[in-house]
């Protein structure tokens, strides 16, 4: 059995601390390693028969039909279409839901009228209204746009609400007992409490925008991403079908990190963001 000798005046040290620690892997690196891994085994399935290519072609041959649509004028015109609809119905539900939800919220008696009807509208799919929207709008962008705003609608407004909800009764009755009027209340009390549920509410409304814009492309055939892919299958371009699905969720995921870079910008001060622990 081995004994350590203390020297005067220096403390003892763990082991762990002398030898030093491993340092924990970075999340990039682990992101890189599953995207690659992934990739491998798609690679593999086409290779050893469990699919036929045909069905689903090897990854690098969906990888090289996407570097192949980076080229191509068309594929950026359906990529500025698709992001034309989600960014203007994305934003029109944002206005729309934080302005009703500010107004029902901060009435006790609009929120108790408007209870049953909300519970009974958000759970409808939009896709359910696709009929609706092709009879009133036909395949122009304005039916993508009716399915976006009414999805996106009621993911942001619930938000508002429990965010108002949320409001600290003792701040509101400071405030009027300074005499705030009633926009500086909403400015300096209730704003303030409701923005983080907003802008969680705007980052879920910004997956669910694409996913409905992508899905009105595709069945009712307005410009975009997704009616590429519904001729792409048509067609038999089988590849070229499956890279432009590949460039949807590329698509996706730049949108949800830009989403969450807007939402620690905005939220700098919020003890979420920083990391602290309220006591």
């Amino acid at each position: 059995m081995s004994t350590e000798v203390l020297k005067p005046g220096r403390a003892a040290q763990p082991r762990a601390a002398r030898t030093g620690t491993r340092r924990p892997v970075p999340k990039w690196v682990l992101g890189l390693a599953g995207v690659l891994g992934f990739l491998l085994i798609w690679e593999l399935v086409p290779a050893v028969g469990l699919v036929e290519p045909r069905f689903l072609p090897p990854a690098s041959e969906v990888i090289m039909a996407l570097i192949r649509d980076f080229g191509l004028t068309a594929f950026w015109v359906a990529v500025g279409h698709t992001l034309m609809a989600w960014g203007i119905g994305l934003a029109a539900a944002v206005v729309a839901a934080g302005i009703l939800g500010l107004v029902i919220g901060m009435s006790p008696f609009l929120r108790r009228f408007t209870n049953s009807t909300i519970e009974f509208l958000r759970p409808v799919p939009s896709v359910a209204l696709i009929p609706l929207a092709v009879l009133l709008f036909g395949v122009k962008i304005e039916s993508s746009l009716m399915l976006i705003i009414y999805a996106c609608f009621w993911q942001v407004l619930i938000q508002v609400l429990y965010g108002v909800a949320d409001v600290d009764n003792v701040a509101t009755q400071t405030a009027q007992s300074y005499g705030f009027s009633k926009l500086q209340r909403i400015r300096y009390v209730v704003f303030p409490t409701v923005l983080p549920y907003l802008m969680t509410g705007i980052r879920l409304a910004a997956s669910v925008a694409l996913i409905l814009a992508i899905t009105a492309e595709l069945i009712i055939g307005s410009p975009g991403l997704g009616n590429e892919i519904s001729m792409a299958q048509s067609g038999g371009a089988v590849s070229g079908m499956y890279a432009l699905v590949l460039a949807t969720g590329l698509l996706g995921l730049a949108i949800n990190i830009v989403m969450r870079q807007a939402e620690q910008r905005l939220l700098a001060w919020h003890p979420s963001v920083r990391g602290e622990v309220v006591l």
